[in-house]
C-alpha cells in the first residue's frame, strides 16, 4: 500500500466532487443513505453461501495461500503487550516460516499506538507496513480531541496506517453527520508535515450494527468521508467478520467505484481462522470486484491466527504431509 493518499484522476475527482451535495448537511446525508436500495437478506446470504462452495485445487490453491499470507495484518492488541512480543511478531511477519524463505511477508503489523515506534524499528527495510489502532479502540468511547491526539501520536511515531473505530452509538441514533465529520477529522489527523499521509481504515464493528441496511449505509458514509479502507470489526466482540457482511461491503465498494471512480479497500477482521475460510473470501473479492482488488493494497485479512493454518496447509501442499503442532509459533 502506498504511503500517500491516492491522487485521483481528473475524471474521478470530478465525479467525487459531484457528490458533495450528498454531504452538504445532515438532512441531505440522511436522505441519501436512506435512499440506498434495501438489502435482500435472503439473496445476500444465498450468494455468499454459493461463492463459498467454489473448489480450488493444487496450483490455484497454492497461489491463493501465498496471496492470503501477503494480505494479513498480523496483530497483537493486548494489555499485556511488551516490546519483546512486538519484535517477535515483527520477525514472524518478515519470515512467517523461518525454514522456508519463499513464504511471502505479511502486509502489516498492527499494534497499539505506544508500540508503533518499536514495530517501526523492528521492520525497518522490510517493506512491511506498521498499522496502529487509534481513536480509543475498540469501544471508541472518548471525546473527539482525545481520538485525534491518539491518531496524531501514532502517525508521529511512524504508523503507515491508522485503524479507527466509528462511534456506533451515534450511527445507531441516526447522527450520520457526526460520524461523517469524525471520520473526516481523523483523516486530516493522518496527514504528515511532508504532505504524505497514513492510510485510514474505518472499522464499523458490524456485529453491533443490527441490520444489513445499516452496513450498506455506513459503508457509503465512510467512503464519502474519505476512508481508504472499510473494515468489518475490531475482533473484540462476539460477532466479527461474516461472509454475507463482507460481500455486502464489497458490493458497496464496487458501486462506489462505479459512481465516483475512487477505489477503496476492504478488510474483514475477526473469526477468519482457516485456509478454507480465507479462500472463500478471496473468491468473493474476485467475483465481486475483480483482479484489481486482489492485492494487499486493496484487500486485507485482520486474522492473526489464520497465518498458522495457512503455513501448515502450505507445507502440506509441498511435502504431502501435515506438520506437527510445534511447526508454527503460538503468538
Amino acid at each position: 500500500m502506498p504511503n500517500t493518499v491516492p491522487a485521483y484522476g481528473k475524471e474521478a475527482a470530478g465525479r467525487l466532487a459531484s457528490m458533495a451535495d450528498v454531504t452538504a448537511d445532515d438532512g441531505a446525508l440522511r436522505r441519501f443513505l436512506h435512499g440506498l436500495p434495501g438489502v435482500d437478506a435472503v439473496g445476500l446470504q444465498a450468494r455468499a453461501a454459493t461463492l463459498g462452495t467454489r473448489s480450488i485445487k493444487t496450483t490455484a490453491k497454492a497461489y491463493a495461500i501465498d496471496l492470503a499470507i501477503s494480505m494479513i495484518d498480523l496483530t497483537t492488541l493486548e494489555g499485556a503487550d511488551t516490546p519483546g512480543k512486538v519484535r517477535a511478531l515483527c520477525a514472524k511477519g518478515v519470515h512467517p516460516d523461518p525454514t522456508d524463505r519463499t513464504v511471502p511477508k505479511v502486509a502489516a503489523i498492527c499494534v497499539y499506538p505506544d508500540m508503533v515506534a518499536t514495530a517501526k524499528e523492528a521492520l525497518s527495510g522490510s517493506g512491511i507496513h506498521v498499522a496502529s489502532v487509534a481513536t480509543a479502540f475498540p469501544a471508541g468511547r472518548a471525546a473527539l480531541p482525545v481520538k485525534l491526539a491518539d491518531t496524531r501520536d501514532a502517525v508521529a511515531a511512524g504508523a503507515d496506517e491508522i485503524d479507527m473505530v466509528i462511534d456506533r452509538g451515534a450511527f445507531l441514533r441516526g447522527r450520520y453527520m457526526d460520524v461523517f465529520e469524525e471520520i473526516k477529522a481523523v483523516k486530516e489527523a493522518c496527514a504528515r508535515p511532508d504532505g504524505s499521509a497514513a492510510h485510514l481504515k474505518v472499522i464499523f464493528e458490524t456485529g453491533e450494527l443490527e441490520t444489513y441496511d445499516n452496513v450498506r449505509r455506513v459503508s457509503w458514509l465512510a467512503m464519502l468521508a474519505g476512508a481508504d479502507f472499510i473494515k468489518t470489526s475490531t475482533g473484540k466482540v462476539a460477532v466479527n467478520a461474516t461472509p454475507p457482511v463482507t460481500l455486502l461491503m464489497l458490493e458497496a465498494v464496487r458501486d462506489f467505484h462505479a459512481a465516483t471512480g475512487v477505489q477503496v479497500g476492504v478488510k474483514p477482521a475477526g473469526g477468519i481462522r482457516t485456509t478454507k475460510d480465507a479462500v472463500k473470501y478471496l473468491v468473493m473479492v474476485n467475483e465481486t470486484l475483480g483482479e484489481p482488488w486482489l492485492t494487499a493494497d486493496w484487500f486485507r485479512f485482520g486474522a492473526s491466527s489464520l497465518l498458522n493454518d495457512l503455513l501448515m496447509q502450505r507445507q502440506k501442499l509441498s511435502t504431502g504431509r501435515y506438520s506437527g503442532p510445534d511447526y508454527v509459533t503460538v503468538d
